[in-house]
């Protein structure tokens, strides 16, 4: 069988060869002739990339800049981190009991964790339960974009008299949608000030008119009371209504349905890793913090430039390896390893198409970098200039700060820019034309005040002005004659004052009489 496939093997390179030299007629004749097809293979991948963990989902249907890269050691998937950095860059989908605040459960996993820093994605309030996203120490990073995300709820309320239908309750619903004006409760923790807050989406799903109870779900923005929305729907209804209960079922992007834990969950978990050292509990209580991420664009970087940009660097075009269609300017993005971990959350400086056409410039500024720094390796300064300035101080050309010498070559004086002491210069420049710039406007101001006064002298003085000017004289007068006269000046006031309130008083006894 092996001596057939060296024989076979010659006469395709052969044909091959002919094929080229072939004239067009040929050429036609046989793509008329033979099949051409995409044929199915037998062989399936092992995981097609719509199953790839996280952020690597569906990687391949990213646009590609570039596959050239050099990997590095460094980093892992977010799945298979040691358990340490696992809890320490990880949440958990809490189902948040009845009673205890929002504020008391974070504190209990913080303790039951042994962590420093925890936060959660909005407050409930004690008698409500449901969906609680509580953030552990580097994932707390998040907690600010995941407040601000849409809520769901499903919520009871009462109404204080009967009414003729269902049908009525979800009428009222459906006008209670879009924006709305509410004020919190009276018992709230924040100032009762009016507020606008949007309503999505509400259904009613069941009403019991024996009770006066009904059941409704609501997709509204973050903030949204929802105690001051079952008040207006009784106010709507005509015979009031208050909240009887309450559960948060989706908080951003976590919903009920996606993996929720108890507060028994999370104990029975850590008493587990504790004692028998098993930490698979724990990884099934808590996730990576890439999972709040997975509904962003994406841009995956090299991992030369990662570390560089957890320095605060700018994302530039040439680190780029992958780009997500639709990428608008200023909308929000998450940059990524070739592993799948999050470096950053960045707003975008170019759309996709700018992108697809540009070799340099960039791509997108930093707005949360939520990766440590030192993760990787430092990759910077490694460029020609760079390791040619280390060279020529190794050899005393150069001081230890990479600054010219009575022995530094004239050609690198010459040659080389230093962008450092520029961007010094500029900033200098800047503040030195800035006192300059100050006094000119104050000069112009000066100009204009004497240019209003001059305008002001100008002009006949007003009437009412001149009447006022003829009072004050007269008051003088009678002030000096009073003086003269040897009688306190305040004296012949007080007794006009009483004969005007004596005459006063009368006018009133006597509109009273009438």
């Amino acid at each position: 069988m092996a001596d057939a496939e060296v024989i076979i093997l010659p006469k395709k390179h052969k044909k091959k060869k002919e094929r080229k030299s072939l004239p067009e007629e040929d050429v036609a004749e046989i793509q008329h002739a033979e099949e051409f097809l995409i044929k199915p293979e037998s062989k399936v991948a092992k995981l097609d990339t719509s199953q790839w963990p996280l952020l690597l989902k569906n990687f391949d249907k990213l646009n590609v800049r570039t596959t050239h890269y050099t990997p590095l050691a460094c980093g892992s998937n977010p799945l298979k981190r040691e358990i340490g950095d696992y809890i320490r860059t990880g949440f958990i989908n809490l189902d948040k009991p009845s009673n205890p605040s929002s504020h008391e459960v974070v504190a209990w996993i913080r303790r039951i964790l042994r962590v420093e820093k925890t936060g959660h994605s909005g407050t409930l309030d004690p008698k409500v339960t449901g969906c609680l996203i509580v953030c552990i120490e580097r994932a707390t990073r998040l907690v600010k974009s995941q407040q601000s995300a849409g809520k769901e709820y499903v919520g009871i309320v009462r109404l204080h008299n009967a009414i003729e239908g269902g049908t009525q309750l979800s009428r009222a619903l459906e006008t209670l949608t879009g924006a709305l004006f509410q004020r919190p409760p009276l018992i709230a923790a924040v100032k009762r000030q009016l507020r606008v807050r949007t309503i999505y989406e509400s259904k009613m799903i069941e009403y019991d008119p024996e009770r006066r109870l009904g059941i409704f779900w609501v997709s509204c923005e973050a903030g949204t009371y929802i105690r001051t929305l079952c008040v207006h729907l009784g106010l709507l209804l005509g015979v009031g209504g208050q909240m009887q209960e309450l559960r948060r079922v989706r908080s951003g992007v976590m919903s009920e349905k996606d993996h929720m834990v108890t507060m028994h969950d999370v104990l029975d978990a850590q008493w587990l890793y504790d004692n028998h050292k098993d930490e698979s509990y724990l990884r099934r209580v808590v996730y990576p913090l890439e999972k709040l991420l997975t509904s962003h664009k994406r841009l995956v970087m090299k991992d030369s430039a990662v570390n560089a940009i957890c320095y605060g660097a700018k994302i530039m075009l040439p680190g780029v390896l992958r780009y997500e269609d639709g990428i608008e300017v200023n909308q929000e993005i998450v940059v990524i390893t070739t592993k799948g971990e999050a470096i950053c959350m960045a707003i975008a400086l170019m759309t996709t198409a700018v992108i697809s056409t540009c070799d340099h410039g960039i791509v997108a500024k930093i707005k949360r970098v939520i990766m440590e720094r030192d993760t990787y390796p430092r990759k910077w300064g490694l460029g020609p200039k760079a390791s040619q300035k280390k060279l020529m101080i190794k050899q005393g050309l150069l001081d230890k700060y990479g600054k010219p010498t009575e022995s530094t070559p004239a050609t690198w004086k010459q040659e080389y820019v230093d962008y450092s002491e520029t961007a010094k210069k500029e900033v200098v420049a800047e503040v030195v034309k800035a006192p300059q710039v100050v006094a000119e406007a104050a000069k112009t101001a000066k100009r204009k005040r004497e240019s209003e006064s001059e305008s002001d002298e100008t002009p006949p003085a007003a009437p009412q002005l001149i009447k006022k000017e003829k009072k004050k004289s007269k008051k003088d007068k009678k002030a000096k004659a009073g003086l003269e006269s040897g009688a306190e000046p305040g004296d012949g006031d007080s007794d006009t004052t009483k004969k005007k309130k004596k005459k006063k008083k009368a006018k009133e006894v006597e509109l009273v009489s009438e």
